[in-house]
């Protein structure tokens, strides 16, 4: 890798997701990933936690309905809007669920397919999309 695309990273598409996309702006290897989120109005993401990931987001656009749960017993409900910021530190269940078309910015740690979907422990049922991945799963870059 030259030390111009270091400088200057490309954006490419994570993959394809039902509730809109999802882009790497930028990989610092071993230290943070920072993404674009695009979830349209009405989507929604899986509850999940994650087991090693810990990541932040800053609400650029849209308005947003985050549940999230301390202690695997009760969901509590959050909405946020444009300029507001959040935080899920590993093992916090989350959900983001778009009121509005949404637009987020995403700095995480880079541990990719981490997930462990959690909507049956709640008594809901699973959406599609992404399944829960094993440890051994898990993708540091």
């Amino acid at each position: 890798m030259s030390n111009k695309s270091k400088i200057f990273p490309k954006s490419k598409s994570v993959g394809k997701r039902l509730w809109g996309r999802e882009t790497l702006l930028a990989l610092v290897s071993k230290k943070f990933s920072f993404k674009l989120l695009e979830i349209k109005k009405g989507k929604q993401g899986g509850l999940q936690y994650h087991r090693r990931k810990d990541e932040c987001g800053y609400v650029a656009s849209g308005k947003l309905l985050i549940k999230y749960a301390f202690d695997n017993k009760k969901l509590k409900q959050k909405i946020l809007k444009k300029g507001d910021v959040f935080h899920f530190p590993p093992k916090l269940i989350h959900q983001e669920i778009a009121l509005t078309n949404c637009k987020i910015i995403e700095v995480s740690t880079p541990h990719f397919n981490d997930r462990v979907r959690v909507e049956k422990k709640f008594k809901m049922r699973e959406t599609k999309g992404l399944k829960t991945t094993s440890p051994k799963d898990i993708i540091y870059k």
